[in-house]
């Protein structure tokens, strides 16, 4: 057994700790747990400096976000009514707006990921995310602020915590092109040219596979935008773009050195007939969201926003073999542990 916790035979990054007492007293899970904490504060301070305002997120609801791909909601008995774990804190993002033009959270979400999810190094069972929301923005002001959330927060974390990244051997000279604070920009039928270009079979009607992501991610030494999904591969709430039928107003941060996505977001769609439609086109029930979309007619602002993935990002940025290294209490697609 290493210091993690682990079997010699499965080795760092490859299996969660089953005794969290090991974890946790790990000179790497500490590492790791600071970085994330100066991540987190740093970005707090940033937004909080740009005018926006801290929300508390609910945990439970009568419905949440369906555009998980692949992964299972997690329903509760709430006093006799089924209600759902939060898979994400999207549509109250939204309706947030009608109190702040300009909110974060730091988001828990829990989904049931597919069991090959475990092997993946990139999913959690239960996670957090970093979720801002602008009331008046397009995707593109989006863009720019996720670019600079996360120049800032990095620059602060290699400045304030250089034992940190020692400990875990983290060259910080891996973010010398992130910290120029010039990311790349690529649309979503470009990254499937690129896919396809290099064997990977890639559709171009559907979001960037796991395999995908990490192989664009793993071709990059600095973090790449995708922009311009299809229609029909994400939820009802993007925003289709009006000069361009059948592309959504949305994007996705990957890291460079094959970490992956950190980051989706996009405009969103305040349009009561649009997003009604958008549902029974992507098999949802309108019925379900009847608070979401009573808010909406009754008028919603327009908006943009995204989430960033707390553990992702403290995984890339600590240079970690695997995402719940990033996690106190890491929960792994069907792996039972504390």
């Amino acid at each position: 057994m290493t210091e993690d916790g682990l079997t010699a035979t499965t080795g760092p990054g490859r299996t969660p700790p089953t005794d969290p007492g090991r974890h946790l007293t790990s000179p790497t899970t500490r590492s790791a747990l600071r970085i994330q904490h100066q991540l987190l504060s740093s970005a707090r301070e940033y937004l909080r400096g740009h005018g926006f305002t801290e929300l508390l997120p609910p945990i439970i609801g009568p419905v949440t976000d369906p555009g998980a791909r692949g992964s299972k909601q997690v329903d509760i008995d709430f006093y006799g009514h089924r209600y759902k774990l939060m898979t994400s804190a999207i549509l109250y993002k939204q309706a947030s707006l009608l109190a702040f033009d300009k909110i974060f959270c730091i988001a828990p979400n829990v989904r049931l990921e597919p069991l090959e999810t475990a092997g993946t190094s990139r999913h959690l069972a239960e996670f957090h995310q970093l979720d801002v929301e602008v009331a008046g923005a397009d995707r593109d002001e989006a863009v720019q602020l996720v670019e600079d959330l996360v120049v800032h927060t990095v620059a602060a974390t290699v400045r304030e915590l250089p034992k940190d990244f020692a400990e875990l051997g983290r060259d910080v000279g891996a973010f010398t092109e992130l910290l120029k604070g010039s990311f790349g920009r690529m649309r979503h039928s470009e990254a499937v040219a690129e896919l396809r270009g290099a064997g990977h079979p890639q559709s171009p009607d559907a979001e960037l596979d796991w395999a995908g992501e990490a192989l664009l991610s793993s071709r990059r030494d600095r973090p790449l935008f995708v922009t311009d999904y299809p229609k029909g591969s994400r939820g009802f709430y993007d925003r289709e773009c009006p000069e361009q039928p059948g592309l959504l107003r949305n994007f996705d941060l990957l890291a460079p050195e094959g970490y992956g996505e950190l980051c989706s977001g996009s405009q969103r769609t305040n349009d009561y007939a649009d997003i009604v439609t958008r549902m029974r086109e992507t098999g949802e029930n309108p019925q379900k969201y009847r608070w979401y979309l009573d808010l909406v007619r009754e008028g919603v602002p327009a908006s943009a926003g995204f989430g960033i993935g707390v553990e992702r990002l403290t995984r890339y940025v600590a240079g970690l073999d695997a995402v719940w290294q990033a996690s106190a209490f890491p929960k792994l697609a069907g792996v039972v542990s504390p």
